[in-house]
């Protein structure tokens, strides 16, 4: 039997330094490689365009512009990123700096392989962001930081993908979303709804139907991390809504569920807890909101199909 992660590699402990500084730094360089999705074929929902988590940090789907399949890998152990191309292969430091610096940088690297720069430089998911390559404040990069959310991403993303992977309706794949940063995970009752009116694009095309949905969201120094979840229209006596999770509770004035990630850290089961927090949730869907609980099927491994014989071997 394979030896298991200790639980502080797979679930660590927030650094004790500031982790907004690092943290926003990297959500700004996220963007760019995430920019390159925005030219594939347009998905509602946003589904096709999101990072998946690696254990090293995360990457972009695989992605086409004219005859080059590439993808984009930012390793946030060796603080790294990777742009990898049926047309050759280029690597960039993750530094302190500034993103125009970093842009640049990013720039000739795929251009040494073929590939055009990304298609917009605009950051419109971030408040009063400049572009990437006017964005010239100089950040700074602790590697502590960097490597502690490349493990709580990975932690995060194979909990909710265990939640996920039950659901017979629509769930895209478990993912970062660029655009805010947070790791999503999503099922979909399949009715259409009206986003609000003034919303912003982005955001319009996110809430197109109705939804339950998970997620995780790295923080700040002035908001820890943790993980939430929504109803989306949310039921009328949604604080009614049982939660057996310690820490878990219901924030009224947000509309969220909020589970933080210290007592998902502390849990005697830190995957299970977020299952189960999650399980919670999709539990207030079907009692207060009437979606269909046989939308959700029994929760199992995937030797439980796999040992099953394929061929009858009987003589």
């Amino acid at each position: 039997m394979a030896n298991r992660i200790p639980n502080s590699l797979s679930w660590p402990s927030v650094p004790s330094v500031e982790v907004g500084p690092t943290l926003d730094y990297l959500h700004r360089l996220a963007q760019i490689a995430g920019k390159y999705t925005l030219d594939q074929v347009y998905e509602p929902n946003w589904w096709n365009i999101s990072l998946a988590a690696t254990g090293r940090g995360f990457t972009t789907p695989t992605l086409r512009q004219d005859y080059a399949i590439f993808r984009v890998d930012y390793d946030l152990i060796d603080g790294q990123v990777t742009i990898a191309a049926n047309t050759g292969r280029a690597t960039l430091l993750l530094h302190p700096g500034s993103v125009a610096g970093f842009y640049s940088e990013f720039v000739s690297a795929a251009e040494s392989i073929g590939l055009a720069a990304p298609g917009t430089t605009i950051e419109p998911e971030i408040a009063d962001a400049p572009g990437f390559d006017s964005d010239t404040e100089d950040r700074p990069y602790e590697q502590d930081v960097a490597r502690w959310a490349a493990g709580a991403f990975a932690s995060a993303s194979v909990a909710l993908t265990a939640w996920q992977a039950v659901y017979r309706g629509h769930r895209p794949r478990v993912g970062i979303m660029w655009g805010g940063f947070d790791l999503s995970a999503t099922r979909y009752r399949g009715r259409s709804i009206v986003p609000a009116e003034g919303a912003p694009m982005f955001q319009r095309n996110g809430m197109t139907e109705e939804v339950v949905a998970v997620g995780f969201v790295l923080g700040d120094d002035d908001t820890a991390a943790y993980f939430y979840g929504y109803i989306s229209p949310s039921p009328t006596d949604i604080i009614e809504a049982e939660l057996g999770v310690m820490g878990a509770s219901y924030d009224a004035a947000g509309g969220l569920f909020k589970l933080p990630w210290d007592a998902v850290q502390q849990a005697p089961d830190p995957h299970n807890a977020v299952v189960q927090f999650a399980d919670d949730i999709w539990r207030a869907a079907v009692d207060l909101g009437a979606w269909d609980g046989d939308l959700v099927i029994d929760r199992h491994d995937g030797w439980y199909a796999g040992h099953q014989p394929m061929f009858d071997s009987a003589p």
